[in-house]
């Protein structure tokens, strides 16, 4: 597991208590309450510890390696799986993956980012970062959820659209803008959950959704603390500052209005226990998804729509 600065008092008692179950093991004492007092004493450190990160923090653990990403969610969650590739255009995007499924016994369109899990498969997936052709897959997805009347579940996890040369020439901005258009003209319902980093253009362009959520150490931005603190400070140190300043925690969300609720993640964190986490947002999904069904194509359009427009004219 990666380590964390502030896990730190909590990361050297675990590997102590792990060195004293190593010495029980492999000898006749009997160290069984010690073990126990040690362990309570973590659990209680990592509960203190995780119930008031700061923002900076958050987004510490929101962008943790071990987090469960895209994939480690359709193998817990989702059946018989088609993955779907190619924007018919130009290329496959490895960055945003979606396809075919059964969640909860219904077929569903799934999609979103994956940043990979180690050296090689993040390079493939490049971080989670979408080109055009990623965007251009996802309105492709979009259309035959309206075609086929099938909901569509969205799973963010990226620091942004990917910035390069390339990217920009084939129309970068242009395929977020009608990748957003073609979230709110699907004829089905549109469920969204934001599972580590919600970056920018490259998060909303598969989150305009009528349903939003976050998990609990996610954060969703307009950009990076470092990018923000470049332009702002003219210097990434001061990161901690803009974290603070962007509002980007999954309270300050929904304290705007700008998301619909808050799915609770293990203490700890998500990537201290991923089944879990999975499970959560699997109920959250499913409970979301029923209060939706049945539903009218233009009554939902039109909710959506108002939904977003609504944004910020209240606050």
């Amino acid at each position: 597991m990666s380590k964390l600065d502030f896990e730190k008092p909590i990361l050297e008692l675990e590997a102590k208590i792990a060195e004293l179950r190593n010495v029980g093991s492999d000898s006749s004492l009997n160290i069984s309450d010690e073990i126990r007092r040690m362990q309570a004493k973590a659990d209680r450190l990592l509960q203190q510890t995780y119930g008031k990160l700061t923002p900076v923090q958050k987004v510490q653990v929101a962008r943790h390696q071990d987090r469960p990403h895209f994939l480690d969610y359709v193998r817990g969650m989702i059946e018989d799986f088609t993955p779907l590739a190619g924007d018919r255009r130009f290329a496959e995007d490895k960055a945003l993956l979606g396809g075919l499924g059964r969640f909860k016994g219904r077929s569903v369109v799934i999609m979103g980012q994956e940043k990979g899990s180690d050296t090689e498969s993040r390079i493939r997936h490049n971080f989670g970062m979408a080109r055009p052709e990623g965007y251009r897959k996802a309105q492709r997805l979009l259309e035959m959820a309206s075609q086929y009347q099938l909901p569509v579940i969205t799973l963010v996890d990226t620091a942004g659209a990917y910035p390069g040369v390339g990217a920009e020439e084939r129309g970068q901005a242009e395929a977020i803008a009608k990748s957003i258009e073609a979230c709110l003209r699907t004829k089905a319902p549109i469920l969204s959950v934001v599972i580590g980093e919600g970056g920018s253009g490259g998060a909303i362009a598969i989150a305009t959704a009528d349903r939003v959520f976050m998990l609990e150490h996610s954060i969703y931005s307009v950009i990076s603390p470092e990018g923000c603190a470049s332009i702002l400070w003219r210097s990434a140190d001061h990161a901690d500052d803009a974290a603070t300043a962007l509002k980007l925690t999954a309270e300050d969300m929904l304290g705007l209005k700008l998301i619909d609720g808050i799915i609770q993640e293990p203490i700890g964190g998500a990537h201290r226990a991923k089944e879990q986490t999975i499970e959560n947002v699997a109920k959250q999904l499913d409970s979301s998804l029923n209060s939706l069904i049945p539903w009218n194509d233009n009554d939902l359009k039109q909710s959506r729509r108002d939904k977003f427009l609504a944004m910020g004219r209240n606050l």
